[in-house]
């Protein structure tokens, strides 16, 4: 219970956030053309530093054994909701943005405070490893989906600086090097500022649509509700038959982090990606702000299924 009242107050925070970037926009301070710099500030800065600075724990036999349990759920998970998402797509005709935001989840702005708040800084390590697993499909499948790209360049997916700081993050556990505390120090600020950026960016998009339009939109609420309710039922189904919470004392943690950053709203990172790539980025806009505002009863109910699993 502690867990799902916690979760509402920071969706709601959240939402203030989104509520910020709208007003600045119809205030007249900045255009909603100008989120277009702080989409690319978020995706090429903050969220690699929110990566590196994940890392930089103390390297021992538990957390490694804690990090390949949190890798092996997270792999599960993404490869096998993304069969699930094509499935839908052919069932429901999903475009480009529909899918995206169904099946990437918004964990990058939600895991990090939620984990820290309610189980401690020790623990974002293991929501990192989805957020990394999740970036390799977000750059790769998400990235190609968006842009409308005949194939893959990878060249440019493997030099990109998102993958370049998992690498990195990894490189620096393992070696169980430590970052002068200067250093930690400010990529640890400027990762902190993934959540704000990430949804006033959303608000700024939104006070350019028409808001008529937005709720009035029934497909809009279909596609909120396979990526709110749908997504993390058939994920809860897959952490339960998996049995992966049974393989250490920590793992039924783990497993709750994972589940967490898999319930959260959709990408705000699509939305980004859709300006950067010129796609639908009002579209994409429009499902984050209503998944964000339906997670604030379903995610705490999730949490609730989850206890009870």
């Amino acid at each position: 219970m502690q867990i799902s009242i916690l979760l509402m107050e920071q969706i709601f925070e959240l939402f203030l956030m989104i509520l910020m970037g709208f007003i600045i926009v119809k205030a007249g301070i900045v255009k909603e053309e100008d989120s277009k710099v702080l989409s690319k500030i978020v995706l090429y800065l903050i969220i690699p530093c929110v990566i590196i600075n994940a890392f930089q724990v103390d390297y021992t036999k538990k957390t490694v054994n804690g990090l390949l349990i949190a890798l092996a759920a997270s792999v599960l998970l993404q490869v096998v909701l993304l069969l699930v998402v094509f499935v839908m797509g052919k069932l429901f005709s999903l475009n480009e943005v529909e899918t995206a935001s169904i099946y990437y989840s918004n964990s990058g702005n939600l895991i990090v405070p939620i984990v820290t708040f309610v189980l401690g800084q020790k623990w974002v390590l293991y929501g990192c490893v989805f957020m990394s697993v999740q970036l390799v499909f977000l750059w790769t499948h998400c990235k190609k989906i968006i842009s409308r790209e005949s194939s893959y360049d990878w060249k440019k997916i493997i030099l990109n600086i998102n993958m370049i700081s998992i690498a990195i993050g990894a490189i620096l556990f393992f070696t169980r090097i430590r970052l002068p505390e200067l250093i930690t120090n400010t990529i640890s600020s400027v990762g902190n500022m993934i959540g704000p950026a990430s949804m006033i960016v959303t608000g700024m998009l939104f006070a350019g649509m028409d808001l008529k339009a937005i709720f009035a939109n029934k497909r809009v609420y279909f596609i909120s509700a396979l990526r709110m309710l749908v997504i993390p039922l058939i994920a809860l189904f897959l952490i339960k038959i998996s049995h992966l919470a049974t393989l250490s004392a920590d793992a039924q943690k783990i497993m709750l982090i994972v589940f967490l950053a898999v319930i959260t709203p959709s990408a705000s990172t699509v939305t980004q990606m859709c300006q950067v790539y010129g796609n639908d980025a009002h579209y994409a806009s429009a499902i984050n702000v209503v998944t964000t505002l339906c997670a604030i009863v379903t995610m705490p109910f999730m949490v609730l299924l989850f206890s009870c699993i």
